[in-house]
């Protein structure tokens, strides 16, 4: 299988849609305020403190010169092995670098040079700014499609995060089924995108503005469902979402009565079987959300409170890199007042943000991989 698709990978090269894309970031965009929407700014959610931290020891071209469509931090990094599809700059690259520490690794693959540039300028930079013996990132050059072209290996990444790059692809379904071949069983894409209310127009996948503003190649958020299943991943899991603007008035025209919005998905690779609810209880164990995890719109978990979830949210639990952080029961284990009830069904994301499912104020947990990389 390896082999296989290494062979396949070997040949890919640019269309007119990556030479466009390579333009516009590598030429065109400067600086964020050169960008004509929302869909590459602000994030969906409030950044909690240790991460602003973070942020602040990251060298201000790198932040400067980085065009990300929300925050894409999962939980419990420790000594985790990560890979940033389309890491522009390498902001999230040096910011995730302290938040795995030294005995983690952070990859970065992106095929525009001027942005490569720009990243491989601060690698020296940055070890010294974390007190490092020596460095925990590196920048590949290549495509998303074809990471095993890029020499990345099978199943050798517990996370593989990206933001506001997918819909730059010419071929979603290459980059979810790559991104599926190299992550370990257990592991995690965490990712933050932009969708679109329905399938788009050739008008609109055509027009070379709205595909660098990350709006012409934006997804129907069904088809991300249909495709995420096609390729072997566990349902999505829908975490935040967020309206996106667009402020041109030339580019409304064309877009016309389609929305968007910014929203970021778990996606897991776990091995199929047991669907059942069971009851489960955060232990507070994992850094940064110690009293409350925020796992998905559906769960968030509370420490030290029984939760009934379903049976996908308990396989991702029991698989995952989140095992160790949960004490798990069988759902008819409990007694009815103590435990709050599991919560079913696929969340609509324009509904999210129009108010219509709020995120419970108790409810579920989680992230990737193997426990041991949060060890």
């Amino acid at each position: 299988m390896a082999d296989e698709m290494s062979a396949c990978a070997k040949p890919f090269s640019d269309n007119s849609i990556h030479v466009d894309v390579k333009d516009y970031y590598g030429k065109k965009l400067k600086k964020t305020s050169d960008l004509q929407s929302s869909a590459c700014v602000a994030p969906a959610q409030p950044v909690p403190a240790f991460i602003r931290q973070a942020l602040n020891k990251v060298h201000p071209e790198v932040a400067a010169r980085y065009y990300g469509c929300g925050l894409v931090v999962p939980e419990c990094l420790e000594g985790c092995r990560i890979l940033d599809l389309g890491s522009g700059s390498g902001r999230d690259c040096y910011m995730l670098s302290q938040l795995v520490g030294e005995k983690g690794h952070i990859t970065g693959i992106d095929m525009t040079e001027g942005q490569l540039e720009v990243a491989r300028t601060y690698v020296d930079y940055h070890k010294n700014e974390f007190g490092y013996k020596k460095t925990n990132v590196d920048f590949v050059q290549g495509y998303i499609e074809a990471l095993t072209g890029a020499g990345l290996e099978k199943s050798s990444f517990d996370i593989i995060i990206s933001n506001c790059v997918v819909n730059l692809s010419p071929d979603k379904r290459q980059v979810l089924a790559e991104a599926y071949h190299v992550l370990k069983d257990g592991g995690e894409l965490y990712f933050s995108d932009i969708y679109s209310s329905g399938r788009l127009t050739e008008e609109i996948k055509n027009h070379k503005v709205l595909w660098g503003e990350c709006l012409g190649g934006a997804l129907w958020w069904k088809d991300l469902l249909r495709l995420a299943e096609e390729v072997g991943f566990r349902p999505p899991r829908l975490v935040t979402a967020k309206v996106i603007t667009v402020d041109n008035k030339e580019l409304e025209g064309v877009l016309g009565d389609f929305k968007f919005v910014s929203a970021t998905y778990r996606l897991f690779k776990l091995p199929k079987g047991n669907t059942k609810t069971s009851q489960v209880m955060y232990n507070g164990s994992i850094t940064g959300v110690e009293d409350s995890f925020l796992f998905d719109c559906q769960y968030s978990f509370k420490a030290n409170e029984v939760v009934e979830v379903d049976g996908e949210v308990a396989s991702i639990l029991t698989h995952s890199r989140f095992a160790e952080d949960f004490t798990f029961q069988p759902a008819e284990g409990a007694c009815e007042p103590c435990k709050v009830k599991a919560k079913t069904g696929v969340v609509d994301p324009f509904e999210l943000v129009a108010g219509q499912r709020p995120v419970s104020a108790t409810g579920g947990c989680c992230s990737t991989q193997s426990a041991s990389c949060c060890k």
